[in-house]
């Protein structure tokens, strides 16, 4: 069971804070998780026991692990064209839960959108909710805010070389 105040991963909504752990106010004696999303608002509930995926963000020294091994990730690359199929195929890899998942899918549509010379809107949401996925967990596990995550990234990486 989680702890009042700590950070997990829930489903496919990324980072969010558990900040209660009670019956919903409508009534009922079974447990619930309140959970407050660090990208976005509002609260999600969720059974104690749920089924739903939830797991601990990672450590500071896992996180700079993984920074360390972006370069080696492969881009996730959806050969079929067909929009049902391409929408199955980042959804499966959202399901992963895995920040590699998300950088694969980072990747593959940059390179997908670099091909075809034309930004796809819908190629744009996809990478906008995986980047802010993975720079969420990010910001969590590094104790430094969203938005300096990327450059924390690219200096990591460039003092690599």
């Amino acid at each position: 069971m989680y702890e009042i105040g700590e950070k997990i991963i829930y489903g496919e909504n990324g980072v969010c804070t558990v900040e209660k752990i009670a019956p919903l106010e409508s009534g009922g004696d079974k447990l619930y998780y309140y959970l407050t999303p660090l990208i976005g608002s509002g609260t999600y509930f969720t059974p104690v026991d749920s089924k739903a995926f939830m797991r601990p963000v990672m450590s500071r020294e896992a996180a700079e692990a993984f920074i360390d091994s972006i370069p080696h990730i492969a881009p996730a690359i959806c050969t079929d064209n067909r929009f049902n199929h391409v929408d199955a195929f980042y959804k499966e890899l959202f399901k992963q839960h895995t920040c590699e998942a998300l950088v694969s899918i980072v990747k593959g549509l940059r390179n997908r959108m670099a091909q075809r010379k034309t930004k796809s809107s819908r190629a744009e949401i996809i990478m906008k909710r995986a980047r802010d996925m993975l720079h969420g967990e990010l910001a969590t596990a590094l104790g430094m805010e969203v938005a300096e995550v990327e450059e924390y990234i690219s200096s990591r990486l460039d003092g690599r070389n």
